[in-house]
């Protein structure tokens, strides 16, 4: 996506450098400021105004920021992930387009996943939340786990989710041939 010239590489670079700032906000405030998501979502538009065919550049940009609110916001409606991440990871799709979007979204999940066995393994509770899904799995009645009850019944720090996203954003961004 962002090979061919210099000038693709430079906004390569600038984008890069948008999601790392949301990376940095998510992983010590757990939040992705609105001045960050909207500087993202505008220099999609402006990366797609500097294509030699513009409308159609437009339209992939926009049609990016509907495939990924798509994606996550029935996330945030179960309380999975912040409403920022989600306004994160639309604005990303301004600059990724509809199809590298949803392969993002992909491997963002894979990530998601990856960094919540670490989150798990760092606090000791991998085991206990094991436990859990094998006794959900195993029970034919639907649980109700409560927000924040965990073994111990303490409430635990969320998961600076917009780290996956951004992670799987870069990825494609950067490697299209891997996804």
């Amino acid at each position: 996506m962002f090979t061919g010239s210099y000038m693709h590489l430079a906004w390569g670079a600038g984008f890069t450098l948008l999601l790392a700032l949301g990376c940095v906000w998510d992983l010590r405030t757990r939040k992705i400021p609105n001045e960050l998501v909207a500087t993202i979502l505008v220099t999609g538009f402006l990366f797609a105004l500097s294509s030699p065919n513009i409308v159609p550049a437009l339209g992939r940009a926009l049609a990016g920021v509907a495939v990924g609110f798509g994606i996550w916001i029935p996330f945030y409606l179960v309380g999975a992930i912040g409403a920022g991440d989600v306004k994160f990871f639309a604005a990303a799709g301004s600059w990724l387009g509809p199809a590298a979007s949803w392969r993002a979204a992909l491997a963002a999940a894979v990530f998601g996943g990856i960094i919540a066995l670490i989150y798990l393994l760092l606090e000791k509770r991998l085991g206990a939340v094991l436990r859990r899904i094998a006794l959900a799995a195993s029970s034919r009645t639907l649980m109700v786990v409560q927000e924040g009850a965990g073994a111990t019944g303490t409430r635990h720090r969320p998961l600076p989710y917009g780290v996956a996203l951004a992670l799987g954003a870069s990825v494609v961004a950067w490697f299209p041939g891997l996804s």
